[in-house]
């Protein structure tokens, strides 16, 4: 406090805040006095109890307004705000939580307190370090008679504080729950930069008291910005100068280093914390410029089991940015379902986050037939070759891996990382092109436990930069392109490098090994124990096709359980030749026993492959399979006068064909076929939460096209087939308003969202618990088998086949009634002069009207509306109400795949367009 100026430490006693506040229920507002017990300093000494001031603070509680409804609470939400804000940012939850309770869901008391200093809490005058802070919120709860369940809810320095309540009673402790703050700095890492601005001697003082510099700051920070009205509610308490010496004291404790006199009592909370095993939830806004990745990622490490969810674009004012208030109340609904809450809080609870030992799951993880590496293991002494590195930059013949070479490097690299510190459970970010280096450091990793964090770079920077920073990495390996950017934007772990490096380039990149170093450190080198089924072996980033890319986790089992449905469905194994146009399909080629090659190809844009490259790439590995996305395989159809005699032989040698990623029209499938005489073209369907769930033949698209058309049903979408091995399919019925509320049915002819079970789909998403709780699904069976959700529309046939027909997100709901758009796409498709189409909705939700927007042969040169020819053709072909028909010179794609329409972004657009906004290209 010596370094503040004289108007932090004026006195005022607290007071009601005033009735015009938006957000507050005066009701809610009322004083609490309670006594202060331990010396000034907030410690206890078994001979020496000093303090005995009172204190009055105020606190938000609906607890009167509850007593009204004539509902007994079940629990308490103990919530502490942190600095410069005040109890007004829980007013949110306050409300929703009476509204739950008047709605006959469960009934929560919330107490929002004020600490001392600060909102309309007494003004003490003197210095509240973090341990008087955490004294005084146990002088206050009990000056409450405050009995358990308990459960606490902190942000920022309220979250440390909470937390220190928490640790301190585990009596009454039944829960926790927390937005962005943190409990360590790493003593390697600068405090964050706002935060050094802010404590800058002759800054301190002038930044959070003199001036409100420190708070406006906070407010200016929101996303999206905060309503004039909203930012004069967190101005109320502090409007001068004597009423904001809180907001300085705060910021002066911060513990910069060991010898801050705080430091000690954030060192116990920390490790405190570490002993908490009642249930706990994150919310996290990743766009904080104070409380970064970086501490949600200390706080799992302490608290595992914790359920965690980012929301993408939220920032430090999370409260506000989302609506945090309703996922609270959803995750304290599901604990208090669980039993989570024990009438004896301090019982050991079991976590949420990851499967309890002994349930199906773990059953499945011993039922696999051996561990990725077993074929590595079993040809370790073999000079056969394992894969043909034919990536771009390996030189100007390809190099081949034989089974002895990889193994030797798999276990040499794998050992050398544990010489540098790569422990069980720790993620390594890979940032490697389809390569040798990239299968060998897989397996590595895999080999000791070690958690493979693997993001498309078709994400682009900014994605690729969400994706790193929210699996929050402890090791990053890269080759030059991929540590620049790590280096250039802050990507978190130490960083090793696939290619020698100069040391002043080394130095400059933040390298600390290279691949050579950890051969050379694991030549002589032991393994340890090898994981268990049920540990976590990756992270793997979806394509963000569906909106921003999401991490799905995969156990050993699960990843083991893929590449058996693989083997399985497609005889692949020891012999195969395999040409992996698509990028897991190459790493799955040591754990299936294949020889296996990437094609000379650009891996962020698949419409690079061309067909003589996958040719040469057939015939460096004998190729019976091969695998290609459905932009590949275009463009791989549209170059195919460039093959000549001996790349046709190559060809001839493929048995089987898949292509996949995005639905493939029947033509394009024929085309490819005619490349490969003696192959059997597939089209599996899958996601990268269940890599195979279905797969169709050619023949078998035909068979089903000939049985539909039989029917009085048309198509209405995509045949993708029978499900494949163990998987299981089901569909959750649409409703009118285009929702998937329906039970779970097999039945055929039953539009809805597309549900699968089976032994190889995703453990769950990573730190993205609400995300998670979305995609499961239970058909209500004794055994509770878990169902992910797909977010497809589709149904099944007579036959068991399934058809997709869109996405949910995607479904229009009109006034007659809820449209899914494949089928009418592909009526239109079927036009002479049409290319490409994509049916979407504009309007409101129940009354949208449908918008055609087609790509034409000849293509356009510019947006327009379709001729009166065309948008006559068109209507009669979709033989429903169609407002408007517009040409465009190409439709949006996703970024992996190139072929998957934006259908969201389309919609906005032709919505612009329609309203009268100019016609640019969508």
């Amino acid at each position: 406090m010596d370094r503040l100026p004289a108007a932090a430490r004026a006195t005022a006693p607290a007071s009601l805040p005033p009735a015009h506040l938006v957000g507050l229920t005066p009701a809610d507002s009322r004083l609490v006095t309670a006594t202060e017990t331990g010396a000034p300093d907030g410690s206890t000494h078994p001979d020496e109890r000093t303090g005995g001031t009172e204190r009055t603070w105020h606190v938000l509680d609906n607890g009167a307004r509850l007593d009204a409804l004539g509902v007994a609470p079940v629990g308490t939400i103990l919530c502490v705000h942190g600095n410069p804000t005040w109890s007004y940012l829980w007013r949110g939850l306050v409300q929703a939580a009476t509204d739950a309770a008047a709605a006959g869901h469960d009934a929560w008391r919330v107490i929002a307190v004020d600490q001392l200093d600060m909102g309309f809490s007494e003004r003490t005058g003197v210095p509240r370090p973090l341990a008087r802070r955490v004294r005084d919120l146990a002088d206050l709860t009990e000056a409450l008679d405050l009995t358990g369940p308990v459960v606490t809810y902190g942000h920022d320095w309220g979250g440390v504080v909470s937390l220190g309540w928490a640790v301190d009673h585990p009596e009454l402790l039944s829960g926790v729950m927390l937005l962005n703050t943190a409990v360590h700095q790493p003593e390697d890492q600068p405090i964050p930069a706002p935060l050094r601005l802010a404590l800058g001697r002759g800054v301190l003082g002038r930044a959070t008291v003199t001036t409100p510099a420190f708070l406006e700051t906070t407010l200016a920070i929101a996303h999206p910005p905060l309503a004039p009205a909203v930012k004069a509610g967190y101005r109320a308490p502090y409007l001068d100068a004597a009423r904001r010496g809180g907001i300085g004291g705060f910021v002066a404790d911060i513990p910069v280093d060991a010898q801050h006199p705080s430091t000690p009592e954030l060192d116990r909370i920390a490790e405190g914390v570490r002993a908490l095993t009642v249930p706990a939830l994150m919310l996290w806004g990743p766009r904080d410029p104070i409380f970064s990745d970086r501490y949600l990622d200390d706080l799992v490490d302490r608290m595992p089991h914790a359920d965690v969810h980012r929301f993408e674009g939220a920032g430090h004012l999370v409260a506000e940015d989302v609506d945090h208030a309703s996922a609270a109340l959803t995750w304290l609904g599901d604990q208090r379902a669980a039993a989570s809450f024990t009438e004896h809080p301090a019982a050991t609870v079991t976590a949420t986050a990851a499967p309890a030992p002994g349930t199906d799951r773990d059953a499945d993880a011993d039922s696999t037939t051996g561990p990725m590496w077993q074929h590595l293991d079993a040809l370790a002494d073999s000079p056969d070759t394992a894969l043909v590195d034919m990536a771009p930059g390996t030189g100007p013949a390809p190099r081949i891996v034989s089974w002895r070479l990889l193994s030797r490097r798999v276990r040499e690299i794998a050992a050398g990382l544990v010489q540098v510190g790569v422990e069980p459970g720790d993620r390594v970010s890979l940032l490697v092109p389809p390569s040798a280096d990239l299968t060998a450091v897989v397996y590595a990793c895999l080999r000791i436990g070690a958690v493979v964090v693997v993001a498309d770079a078709g994400l682009g920077v900014r994605g690729l930069t969400r994706a790193v920073r929210g699996a929050w990495p402890d090791h990053v390996i890269g080759a030059l392109p991929g540590l620049t950017a790590a280096r250039a934007l802050g990507w978190p772990g130490q960083k090793i490098s696939t290619v020698p490096l100069a040391p002043a380039a080394a130095r400059a990149l933040g390298v600390a090994h290279t691949l050579h170093d950890l051969v050379d450190l694991g030549a002589e080198g032991d393994l340890p124990a090898p994981p268990e089924p049920s540990a976590t072996a990756a992270v793997l980033f979806t394509s963000g096709s569906t909106g921003p890319a999401k991490g799905v986790v995969y156990t050993h089992a699960q990843l083991c359980a893929v590449r058996d449905v693989l083997s399985a469905q497609y005889g692949i194994g020891p012999g195969t030749g395999l040409v992996a146009g698509f990028a897991p399909f190459a790493l799955l080629g040591p754990a299936l026993g294949t020889r296996s090659v990437t094609p000379d190809m650009d891996v962020t844009s698949p419409r690079t492959l061309t067909a003589p490259a996958v040719a040469a790439a057939a015939a460096a590995v004998d190729a019976t399979v091969l695998f290609l996305s459905p932009a590949a395989l275009a463009n791989v159809v549209a170059t195919a006068d460039g093959l000549d005699a001996a790349d046709r032989t190559a060809l001839a040698g493929v048995r089987t064909f898949l292509s996949a990623g995005a639905p493939v029209p029947e033509p394009l499938l024929a085309a490819a076929g005619r490349l490969m005489p003696n192959a059997t073209p597939h089209t599996p369907y899958g996601m990268t939460e269940g890599l195979l769930m279905t797969d169709i033949s050619l023949a078998g698209i035909h068979d089903a096209a000939t049985s539909a058309a039989a029917t009085a049903r048309p198509a209405g979408g995509v045949c993708v087939g029978r499900p494949t091995g163990p998987v299981r399919v089901r569909i959750s019925a649409l409703d009118p308003t285009g929702a998937a509320t329906g039970d779970l049915t097999d039945d055929a002819d039953v539009t809805g969202e597309i549900v699968v079970s089976g032994p190889h789909v995703k453990d769950r998403y990573d730190r993205l618990w609400l995300t998670e709780r979305a995609s499961r699904r239970t058909d209500g069976s004794s055994d509770g088998e878990r169902w992910h959700r797909t977010g497809d529309v589709g149904h099944l046939d007579t036959e068991g086949r399934l058809w997709v027909e869109g996405r949910l997100a995607h479904v229009i709901v009109t006034a007659d009634g809820v449209v899914t758009p494949v089928g009418l796409e592909q009526q239109v498709e079927a036009l002479s002069g049409v290319d490409r189409a994509a049916v979407v909705g504009v309007g409101p939700r129940g009354t949208q009207q449908l918008v055609v927007v087609v790509e034409t042969v000849p293509g356009a040169r510019r947006v327009s509306l379709a001729s009166v020819g065309l948008a006559a053709q068109v209507r009669s072909a979709v033989d429903r109400p169609v407002a408007a028909v517009l040409v465009v010179p190409q439709l949006p794609t996703d970024v992996r795949h190139n072929s998957k329409i934006d259908r969201a972004h389309l919609s906005a657009w032709a919505g612009t367009v329609l309203a009268g906004g100019r016609m640019r290209r969508p």
